[in-house]
């Protein structure tokens, strides 16, 4: 049975919403009777999202430009007169695995504009305007790369790393104005990407047996494992939980599984 919570009448925002996490995430908290503003940078992805869900509305969003960060949060308060959750689930990894040395000056910029400076583009919107109804929720999507450092991925892992650390920073800042800011750290989740990357090409095989090793669960996650972990973060119920990162890896990060 699925998880459900009240959230009549809360106006939420997700970001990266065309597809996915995000996709999982904003079709969730709309079941649960939030008004959903579903954005990404593709209008046509995220219209394609909304259809259908009701309450919902959708706007185009690149997080990395600052001024299109702040319009969208002051549009959807414009639209439907506030802004109660703000999902920041944006994000992008690099296929150029190389270490530090030879990691390019290119790819290092695009993730961090994405990752960490496009999640506090909107969170700063966002929290001004959450300040003055003395109310609000925002919601992080970091990784396991940002509590344990992967090989090779030293953008990703540095870009994560600082999405945990602002959680909390904000969540110290604005809990006296009413407001709860938590991340979310997925471990390996079967989206598109992960798929064609490890679990679509039988070539892949060898390479998702051996990430999967370190998983006590032994499988990768669902998109849906995530959502709901948002959707508890976002609930009324969970209204004395704020600057924690709630792991959601299958155990990736526990401890070590190998016999040695």
């Amino acid at each position: 049975m699925p998880m459900t919570v009240d959230l009549s009448g809360k106006i939420a925002l997700v970001t990266g919403a065309g597809r996915n996490i995000g996709r999982a995430i904003a079709e969730t908290l709309a079941a649960n009777g939030a008004t959903v503003v579903f954005t990404d940078l593709k209008l046509a992805d995220v219209e394609a999202a909304a259809q259908g869900v009701p309450r919902a509305a959708a706007m185009a969003l690149d997080v990395s430009d600052e001024a299109a960060a702040a319009r969208v949060v002051a549009d959807t308060i414009a639209r439907f007169g506030r802004i109660d959750i703000v999902v920041n689930n944006a994000g992008i990894n690099t296929a150029t695995r190389v270490p530090v040395d030879q990691f390019p000056r290119s790819e290092w910029d695009r993730i961090l504009a994405i990752d960490l400076s496009g999640l506090f583009f909107v969170s700063r919107a966002a929290a001004g305007a959450m300040r003055r109804q003395k109310s609000g929720r925002i919601i992080n999507i970091t990784s396991v790369a940002g509590l344990v450092p992967l090989r090779l991925q030293c953008a990703f892992t540095a870009a994560k790393a600082g999405v945990v650390q602002l959680t909390k920073a904000m969540a110290i800042e604005l809990g006296g104005d009413g407001i709860l800011v938590n991340a979310i750290a997925p471990g390996s989740i079967l989206t598109d990407g992960t798929k064609q990357l490890f679990y679509g090409d039988p070539a892949a095989a060898e390479k998702a047996s051996r990430m999967l090793s370190h998983v006590p669960l032994g499988r990768p996650g669902a998109c849906a494992d995530i959502a709901n972990a948002a959707l508890f973060l976002a609930a009324p119920e969970s209204g004395y939980v704020t600057g924690h990162v709630l792991t959601v890896d299958g155990g990736w990060t526990a401890g070590y599984t190998r016999d040695f």
